[in-house]
């Protein structure tokens, strides 16, 4: 259920840099905010007084202290509370949205009911962690809720409680990740399975194209497409138009891992929808295709097509972009050299997928021209 902004946001440019990440500062999920948030609901239900902080203990078992933005008392048996996520340097659509918590008693002792509110998505369809019919409120922040919550419980003051989560804007913000693709309606996702976030995670990433891999499956789809981003997802749904949405999943550049995942799932067969640049490095046989992993791949492209002229070579090897290159390719007329791109890139594909689905792939030009499409049966 993912809550992020730049999975797919834009076509990753082949030389771009990731943030160095020893610099760029951590924050908490959306479940952390809701648990924070329910805490001091509860706290000022207890007659305790509006927190400015409360103390949340996190899945690992750590303690994490989080600032409260607002409390109130709503009756004699009702408070709220709202706490402002922070994402820390992650480029989260729910960095700083309002995450709040209404805490009820209830008469049913030892009980910690929760439900979602206005803003919280409600899964529709299978495959996800949580079943259809649902509030999307992921299994590890319903147990860090109520670990965090039972504490409190047996006393007069609780016998039971009801803790119902809202996200201010939820609909809105959930409008900007891949909730609808995932059958997700109606607000965003309760997140997290540490409780913090690590900008720029490898694993959330990973984490969400499972989630999108896992829905196509469950609605019976035997063929599923990775895409690097927007662009090539749209090119590549402009070309196989018969394929629904949910076959379309954006990987960015976890190639190998993505791959992977697909194969597990037991797709029989497998397509590639992406720019040539991306193709380049996805045919050096790298498992993550990010340009400051990789930079070396136009000088190792010049030498996969042995009857270049000397001259072609050169220029190919000078290149400083894909892009560039591809231009070198195109002024000498030498596009056979895409469709070996692509040959290699299956090759390279199937280490990851394995021997038993069929693999294809198109690579498209930055004019969004299709260049080559090719195939790999199953077994090769």
């Amino acid at each position: 259920m993912p809550e992020k902004s730049g999975i797919g946001a834009s076509e990753p440019d082949e030389m771009s840099e990731v943030p160095d990440r020893k610099k760029l500062r951590s924050g908490f999920t959306t479940g952390t905010a809701a648990t924070a948030a329910a805490l001091a609901a509860a706290h000022i239900l207890a007659g305790s007084g509006g927190p400015s902080t409360v103390e949340v203990r996190l899945p690992g078992g750590e303690r994490l202290l989080v600032p409260v933005t607002e409390s109130s008392i709503i009756s004699s048996d009702e408070a709220m509370a709202v706490v402002i996520k922070d994402g820390g340097d992650d480029p989260d659509v729910t960095n700083g949205a309002e995450i709040g918590a209404i805490v009820r008693r209830r008469s049913e002792p030892h009980l910690v009911h929760i439900i979602g509110g206005r803003g919280v998505g409600r899964v529709t369809r299978p495959g996800l962690a949580v079943a259809p019919g649902n509030y999307a409120i992921n299994p590890v922040p319903r147990a860090m809720l109520e670990e965090n919550l039972r504490p409190l419980l047996g006393s007069s003051a609780f016998p039971g409680i009801e803790v119902e989560i809202f996200v201010e804007r939820g609909e809105e913000l959930a409008a900007r990740t891949l909730n609808p693709r995932l059958g997700i309606e109606g607000g965003i996702s309760i997140l997290g399975t540490t409780g913090l976030v690590k900008p720029f995670s490898n694993e959330a990433y990973i984490a969400t194209v499972d989630s999108a891999l896992s829905v196509a499956q469950a609605a019976g789809l035997k063929e599923a497409v990775l895409t690097t981003g927007r662009q090539s997802e749209k090119l590549g749904r402009k070309a196989r138009p018969e394929l629904p949405e949910e076959a379309f999943v954006q990987v960015a550049d976890f190639f190998g891992d993505s791959l992977e995942l697909a194969a597990g799932y037991g797709f029989s067969t497998i397509g590639l929808s992406v720019f040539f640049g991306k193709a380049v490095k996805q045919g050096a046989g790298h498992r993550n295709t990010h340009a400051h992993r990789n930079d070396q791949d136009a000088a190792a492209l010049a030498d996969w097509l042995p009857d270049l002229g000397d001259q072609t070579r050169a220029a190919i090897r000078q290149a400083l972009t894909a892009r560039a290159a591809l231009e070198e390719i195109q002024r000498a007329g030498a596009e056979e050299l895409v469709a070996l791109v692509a040959d290699k890139a299956l090759v390279a594909a199937r280490s990851f997928a394995g021997p038993a689905s069929d693999l294809w792939m198109m690579i498209f030009d930055y004019d969004g021209r299709l260049m080559t499409e090719r195939r790999l049966e199953g077994g090769q």
